[in-house]
């Protein structure tokens, strides 16, 4: 199976990867557009949880250096610290903490456009080589 780059759930939140040049490390980029909000008028947690997620995943994939891989997540934690409000711009920057040959433990966090923290993550991704 061929993978699709961007992948389509990248697309429906508008995320844009603006730095992958450090491995391991990956900037992303959305507004929280009101396609994202809950009936209380902020942006639904399910939403930014996307967000760390794709964030976390590309940062594992950059961290497992020259190896053909793809990553699926075991396990995510997300703390909601401030709700997002509409039309914010907001950056996620995703760590890889510790990267093995089987599991890669990955760290996040989503600010707004006043660098200020709404959600932080971490999550442990299970490495699978892909076929070349």
């Amino acid at each position: 199976m061929a993978l699709q780059i961007p992948p389509n759930c990248d697309l429906t939140l508008g995320l844009v990867c603006l730095d992958k040049s450090t491995p391991g490390t990956t900037v992303w980029a959305m507004t929280a557009d009101e396609r994202f909000l809950n009936p209380a008028g902020i942006i639904q947690g399910g939403f930014l949880a996307a967000m760390l997620d794709s964030a976390m995943g590309a940062s594992a994939v950059t961290g497992a250096g020259q190896r053909r891989v793809s990553v699926l997540n075991t396990e995510m934690k997300v703390s909601f610290l401030r709700p997002a409000s509409l039309n914010s711009r907001l950056t996620c920057i995703a760590t890889v903490l510790k990267s093995g040959g089987v599991i890669s433990f990955v760290g996040a966090r989503v600010t707004d456009d006043h660098d200020q923290l709404i959600a932080t993550a971490s999550s442990t991704y299970l490495i699978k080589e892909r076929e070349r």
